[in-house]
């Protein structure tokens, strides 16, 4: 896939807020029945084997489902999500983190989660986000 604009990044996100609020709720229920069927766990109201089984296949799709925009899957918990993007010729990350509501983060794409910078201080080379086609 290609590179995203800060407002292509955008919209996807805004698409793919539902899905990501569905992996966070299924991670904790798989973390929970992965505890209830290893031995000796304690059972879970919410099932056994067969649901864990479920949930980690519906996670799999999940995954599968965000990967196939484009956007790269970088955590898992906390959820993160970057997008690759270009800011003044400079190969970058649109980063969203478990929590976020919108995008509000960036990096270059070899400092990793480190270099993260809020756009909204200024982006790369002195731009604004909010420039930003």
């Amino acid at each position: 896939m290609g590179l995203f604009t800060v407002a292509e990044a955008r919209a996807e996100l805004a698409a793919l807020l539902p899905v990501l609020t569905e992996v966070v709720a299924l991670r904790a229920d798989a973390a929970e029945l992965a505890v209830a069927v290893a031995p000796g766990g304690e059972p879970s109201p919410l099932g056994g084997l067969p649901e864990f089984k479920a949930a980690q296949a519906r996670l799999d799709e999940l995954m599968t489902q965000i990967q196939q925009t484009g956007a790269e899957l970088k955590g898992f918990a906390p959820l993160l999500v970057d997008f690759p993007a270009e800011l003044d010729e400079v190969p970058v990350l649109l980063c969203w983190l478990e929590g976020d509501t919108e995008l509000l983060w960036y990096h270059r794409r070899d400092l990793g989660f480190a270099g993260r910078r809020r756009p909204n201080r200024r982006g790369y080379r002195g731009r604004d986000f909010a420039d930003t086609p």
